[in-house]
């Protein structure tokens, strides 16, 4: 028994290592007092709504070198230069690389809804990614840097006056747009669009993990899935296999009669173009309950885009179909395909799940 209080003594500083070893949360910074606030699990911080992230994530952001990659075994993030034009801006891309990756394990990049939170998207596919062995790649475009004409319409336009151009709808996620004030102007250098970035990330990280791929996948979710459906249709020349549009709000028709940002009338696309866009594997991934009745996201409205429907479902739906006809009436190939999924509404981390089962689970 003489040894006993040396083993209590033990016993307490385990206790107290055990707890120091805690994962802790912190509220994603926004210049708040909730920023020195932490918590004991992942969420929403319940003073500002911004997603609740791990703290020695933030601590291990801080110490980010740009264009310095080095992929690990598990989840981590590194941090690239902007585009053509964006050099001085950063993208972080936070990754999580499963046990069992290897030389030709698939890769998936995932680009983020206007929360841009690449970090909680790049979470919500972790658990695929062990299941499945592939890489994932999630894009995080700081807002304050790529607005909404930078990442939701991927720099097709500048010079955009949304925010004169539009009213929100108190109590509701709808926003009304004037179509009478709202002015751009179309940005021809395809350079400079948001699209370049995708197959310069997938060759970085292939380059630092030596894999054999070729080709990657790619899945974005409502501000995302704008995204996608755009960089089908504009960027059909690029290394993506799959294309999985989550979600959208809104539609750029491949239309000639409809101007940008609902339509292609005043961009430089022709037939040819389209043909070879329509050729692209795009999925567009659709919940069921993204309907009449969802109130998630934010929803745009005008005299232009209700013409495609008054909620995502439809707008997916009309959006399929006209480029279906457009494509039959020119005689070409098409590989878009539609995909309604059952009992999910606006929710990326189900939608995810359904993408990474329909994408990998019969993989060989």
């Amino acid at each position: 028994m003489k040894n006993r209080p040396i083993i209590l003594i033990l016993l307490f500083l385990i206790l107290i290592s055990c707890k120091e070893q805690e994962e802790v949360y912190v509220c994603t910074p926004c210049n708040l007092s909730c920023d020195e606030l932490t918590f004991s699990q992942a969420g929403t911080c319940p003073h500002c709504n911004m997603e609740l992230v791990k703290r020695s994530n933030l601590k291990q952001e801080k110490e980010l070198v740009v264009n310095q990659i080095d992929i690990q075994e598990g989840s981590g993030v590194f941090l690239i230069e902007g585009g053509k034009g964006k050099e001085q801006r950063t993208i972080k891309v936070y990754y999580h690389k499963p046990e069992n990756f290897n030389f030709n394990s698939k890769v998936l990049i995932v680009i983020p809804g206007a929360g841009r939170n690449g970090d909680s998207y790049r979470d919500a596919w972790i658990k695929a990614s062990e299941k499945y062995g592939v890489l994932i790649l999630s894009l995080m475009y700081p807002e304050e840097n790529y607005t909404f004409e930078d990442y939701h319409l991927c720099g097709l336009v500048h010079d955009l006056n949304l925010k004169s151009a539009i009213e929100r709808v108190e109590g509701a996620n709808i926003v009304i747009l004037d179509e009478t004030k709202f002015t751009y102007q179309v940005n021809a250098n395809r350079e400079e669009w948001i699209f370049e970035d995708f197959d310069r990330v997938f060759d970085l990280a292939i380059k630092a993990t030596n894999s054999k791929q070729v080709q990657y996948d790619i899945f974005g979710h409502s501000a995302g899935g704008q995204i996608l459906h755009r960089f089908a249709l504009f960027q059909p020349n690029s290394k993506v296999d799959k294309i999985l549009a989550s979600n959208a709000g809104f539609y750029t028709l491949p239309d000639s009669n409809t101007a940008l940002p609902f339509g292609i009338k005043n961009t430089s696309l022709n037939h040819q173009d389209l043909k070879a866009s329509f050729s692209k594997k795009l999925i567009l991934f659709i919940g069921e309950l993204d309907n009449q009745n969802e109130t998630g996201g934010t929803l745009l409205r005008s005299i232009t885009v209700d013409k495609q429907g008054l909620h995502r479902l439809d707008r997916a739906t009309f959006f399929y179909n006209q480029a279906k006809d457009i494509a039959q009436a020119q005689g070409f190939d098409f590989n878009w395909s539609l995909k309604i999924i059952p009992g999910i509404g606006h929710n990326h981390r189900k939608m995810g799940a359904a993408a990474g089962e329909l994408l990998y689970a019969n993989q060989k």
